[in-house]
């Protein structure tokens, strides 16, 4: 973070911060940075530097103040530097009544800029591994979890409801294994967020995320990136019995009874540990248990039998891309076996993981129509007659246009909502099909909708001091942020509509540093970044804050509701966490908004994998509009 530095006048001295986007900007971007002021300025210069020390451009910063951000910073000047468009490094200087100098940037090829948030996000999905097959990284990764290989399947147990300081997560008793069922090897996968479960739902999210940032960039596409895609499929192959119709929904339990059984989220320390704990508290640490979606043969919920559905049929594109045409009907057989286990007829709380209150998944129309569009490309890619894709395209179709009727507006581009993707290939198999007649929505209906999903966050960006379109008082809004750059990508392709590039690089900027707590929120982009995550192994490596391994690519939740920040929701330390924290970024909290840099702080400071997905996506995306 900046620190100001104040000029004395012969009146009050008056207090700044610049802001930037700390990552870079596109040649032919917008580029506007902010000064935040503790009083207000007239006639305030400012200078772009380049790293020879030479300034290349300079202004007078407009005396026009987008507005009060809190008391202590009542006016934030807009300062646009778009006339800078050569490539190299850089940073801005004020100068007047308050001297600031900003972090240097980049000024690049967005193709270049965006790729770079591909790359970093695959590093955390590598820290992120679980299993034998981990890659040790900078955060030297061990083997963990193999206890998982031969795991035990247990009843759904009922959840206490508000228990475990309001989670709902403790349960009576001890589990209770399912007669007669056989052992389960889910070794492997990735760990979901800060903690070690393994959630089908995210999983298979993120895996689609991945899968489509890759076949965006084609032959462009860096190997880790296919890799890790791959290793997300060879999980969920796990987690999918076709044979006995058969889907996992979970591998760890986040607390136990809190008597005499403990669960994930009661202990801190490196996953390798679990595999010789031997404290009897922690049974379900050691060994870990295992939660089916439904019982054996029965139908399953929708929303996670259409995104894992969509992961193997996406494994299945790439497959026959790489010239294996034996492992994509493999996977296609995997991804139409689950859709039709499908409930299409879902009634009280959608399952997402156990207990529900973790994921709480509300709408499901946009999961099978993702599932059915990657299954009908999948077919289209293998030459598969129309009489074979068409049922799964008008499917779609039909899926497409029940979200839009009824879930549309609710929610945009997330774990939560993924019609964005749905849509926008939904898009491209119409076109493979010849455009026929007699679906339930047309492209032009699908491009309306992506259209729509975009204007909503355009015009709360444009009420907005910062330009940020999405909701920084609310859970989270990096993902969401991250989302709409996706999206506008998807929309862009669909349409050849540019009308909301410059919107979907505002974004990146907020997200990137030019924000009014003056961070990135992706770990390792930028020059100041997430230091104190809720994220075990980066905290038990490292000694203090800022110090120790960095755990690359990692995406936290963001700003969010000040109620989430008191001292009773962050509680004291867990015995083995070491203590940090960075207090200062409370100075910037407004308009409703607030980030704090602290690992006790799950709703802000917690990775997940569907937050670094929604990098990877959005990196990809506008990497290959661009011509990356």
């Amino acid at each position: 973070m900046l620190a100001a530095t104040p000029v004395m006048s012969a009146e009050a001295a008056t207090a700044g911060q610049l802001r930037v986007d700390q990552v870079g900007y596109g040649t032919n971007d917008t580029k506007i940075a902010y000064l935040m002021t503790s009083a207000s300025v007239s006639g305030e210069g400012y200078k772009v530097v380049n790293s020879a020390g030479t300034a290349v451009a300079s202004g007078t910063v407009s005396t026009s103040s987008r507005g009060s951000w809190n008391s202590a910073y009542p006016d934030v000047y807009p300062i646009d530097f778009s006339s800078v468009t050569a490539a190299g490094t850089y940073h801005l200087v004020t100068t007047g009544s308050i001297g600031l100098s900003s972090d240097t940037f980049q000024i690049e090829s967005p193709a270049t800029l965006y790729t770079g948030l591909v790359n970093s996000g695959v590093t955390f999905f590598q820290n992120q591994r679980d299993g034998a097959d981990v890659i040790a990284g900078t955060l030297s990764r061990k083997p963990a979890h193999l206890n998982d290989e031969n795991a035990t399947v247990y009843q759904t147990p009922a959840f206490i409801a508000n228990s475990d300081g309001g989670t709902g997560d403790q349960f009576n008793g001890s589990l209770k294994p399912i007669s007669g069922a056989a052992k389960a090897n889910v070794e492997g996968g990735w760990f979901d967020a800060g903690d070690y479960l393994k959630f089908t739902f995210t999983a298979s999210y993120a895996d689609d995320l991945l899968y489509s940032a890759a076949r965006a960039l084609g032959a462009d596409a860096p190997a880790s990136l296919t890799a890790e895609a791959q290793y997300g499929t060879t999980w969920l192959n796990k987690m999918w019995n076709p044979a006995t119709k058969t889907l996992f929904l979970q591998v760890g339990v986040g607390a136990g009874n809190e008597s005499t059984t403990y669960g994930d989220h009661d202990v801190w320390r490196l996953p390798q540990a679990d595999d010789t704990d031997s404290a009897s508290t922690d049974i379900y640490i050691k060994n870990r248990p295992v939660f089916e979606a439904a019982a054996p043969g029965a139908k399953i919920d929708p929303d996670v039998v259409g995104r894992v559905a969509a992961a193997f049929a996406f494994a299945a594109q790439a497959d026959k891309a790489a010239g294996n045409t034996s492992g994509a009907t493999t996977e296609l057989a995997d991804a139409t076996s689950l859709y039709a286990m499908a409930n299409t007829s879902p009634s009280g709380t959608l399952e997402s993981a156990d207990p529900a209150a973790y994921y709480p998944e509300s709408i499901w129309h946009d999961a099978m129509e993702l599932g059915a569009t990657e299954i009908a490309l999948a077919q289209q890619d293998l030459g598969d007659a129309s009489s074979v894709y068409t049922p799964y395209l008008t499917q779609a179709a039909t899926w497409a246009k029940d979200y839009i009727a009824g879930d549309s507006g609710q929610d945009t581009l997330n774990l939560y909502d993924v019609s964005a993707i749905a849509h926008g290939d939904l898009v491209t198999a119409i076109a493979k099909a010849g455009s026929p007649s007699g679906l339930a929505v047309s492209s032009a209906t699908l491009i309306a909708n992506l259209k729509s999903q975009l204007s909503g966050a355009v015009s709360t960006a444009g009420k907005d001091i910062f330009h940020e379109g999405g909701d920084y008082t609310n859970f989270d809004v990096d993902s969401h942020t991250f989302g709409f750059i996706s999206t506008e990508a998807i929309y862009q392709k669909a349409s050849g509509d540019k009308e909301y590039a410059a919107f979907a690089n505002e974004q990146r900027d907020w997200l990137l540093g030019d924000n009014a707590w003056g961070t990135s929120f992706m770990v390792g982009e930028g020059t100041t970044f997430p230091d104190c995550m809720g994220s075990q192994i980066p905290n038990i490596l490292g000694n203090a804050k800022g110090t120790g391994p960095i755990d690359t690519g990692a995406v936290v939740n963001g700003p969010n509701d000040p109620s989430n920040f008191t001292s009773s929701n962050l509680g004291d330390l867990m015995t083995g966490m070491k203590k940090c924290e960075n207090d200062s970024f409370t100075a910037f909290t407004g308009h409703g908004g607030e980030y704090i840099d602290d690992v006790r702080s799950w709703a802000s400071s917690e990775p997940a994998l569907d937050m670094s997905g929604s990098a990877v996506l959005a990196g990809a995306l506008q990497s290959a509009l661009n011509g990356g």
